[in-house]
């Protein structure tokens, strides 16, 4: 499941997404992005946290494959700071959930609180106890409204999602041969994460490759809906070459209406590692690349920032990691790089 689906909504900051001037990756309240990999610690600086004994709570939205790279990141992070994970939840993508996990591991003292906030508008609920105890609040893709950079939470890691957008578009337009007809499957809802990556798609198609022509634009708000999405495109434009869906749940319902169709040519891209939608694709079916973030990174520099601050080191307000295009012949380096483990032993027989 893709990690943003049922957070609550944030404002996205302006993007000239018709514009020819492109687009940047910005933060969840319009910051600019700092690279992660500017943030290290000195050695002298790894000594004094791992004096500290301070302890640290992993607060997660849910735990499937990203966000137990994410998670691993951060505890491998941790472990070399010396800085000690005491608890570890799952709110299964509901708020309530997640304050109720916040108000336990509250209980273990932790100095640390790494989290992805489901609902960013009521969620100073959830984190007010946390932060007016003192506590160091990082959370990964989307900021809680109302609260302050540096006065309130430490930073906010997330991905270059301009990047992320911009490197699906290259490789489904390397896929046509720079020419054809492209169906755009966007994420019809208000989430600063796959919205910022749906436009950078399309920006790069409408800017840089005059000869592919988005034919039909279609939202989605449940990936449930997708197969039916894909059938309505089919149905108006049936000599669609390639298909951009906005992560990989819904290029599975796509991948189904073009096997009951009998439709081996249509190419697909889509976000996030997925072991069917990588089958297909080393397969050599519909599904052509995937493009995936840095997830294991995200989790190591969200506890590196956290350790500065404990330092009273300040940290830049949103953090980036970079993203890379997984294709037939980088599956298992792709898995590598993106989630910090080995491929699925069904993609690298």
């Amino acid at each position: 499941m893709f990690r943003t689906f049922m957070t609550a909504a944030l404002l996205v900051a302006a993007w000239p997404a018709f514009a020819n001037d492109q687009p940047t990756t910005v933060g969840p309240n319009g910051e600019t992005p700092t690279p992660a990999a500017e943030i290290v610690l000195t050695d002298a600086q790894v000594a004094e946290v791992a004096k500290g004994s301070y302890k640290a709570a992993l607060v997660w939205h849910e735990l499937y494959d990203w966000s137990n790279a994410v998670a691993q990141g951060a505890k491998d992070e941790f472990e070399r700071l010396g800085i000690e994970v005491v608890a570890e939840t799952d709110a299964g993508f509901d708020p309530s959930r997640q304050k109720s996990d916040v108000e336990t591991v509250m209980a273990r003292e932790p100095s640390i609180i790494v989290s992805l906030p489901i609902d960013p508008a009521s969620a100073a609920g959830v984190y007010g106890i946390a932060r007016d105890a003192g506590v160091k609040l990082v959370f990964i893709d989307n900021a809680v409204e109302g609260f302050v950079h540096g006065e309130d939470y430490v930073t906010v890691v997330s991905a270059d999602l301009f990047q992320i957008g911009n490197k699906a578009a290259i490789a489904l337009a390397e896929q046509l041969g720079g020419k054809g007809e492209v169906g755009y499957m966007f994420h019809d809802a208000n989430f600063p994460v796959t919205n910022q990556r749906d436009q950078a798609f399309k920006w790069t198609i409408e800017n840089q490759y005059p000869d592919i022509k988005i034919v039909s634009e279609m939202g989605m708000t449940d990936p449930a809906n997708a197969e039916d999405i894909t059938r309505a495109m089919l149905s108006r434009n049936p000599d669609i070459d390639g298909i951009y869906t906005p992560w990989a749940e819904p290029a599975l319902g796509v991948l189904s209406v073009l096997r009951q169709y009998g439709d081996s040519d249509t190419k697909v891209v889509t976000i996030d590692l997925n072991e069917p939608a990588a089958l297909d694709m080393i397969g050599g079916g519909n599904i052509s690349a995937i493009v995936a973030d840095e997830a294991y990174n995200i989790g190591v520099y969200a506890a590196r920032s956290a350790a500065l601050s404990l330092l009273g080191q300040s940290v830049d307000p949103f953090l980036v990691v970079d993203a890379l295009a997984v294709g037939p012949d980088n599956v298992a380096d792709g898995w590598m790089q993106s989630l910090h483990r080995d491929a699925p032993e069904s993609l690298t027989k």
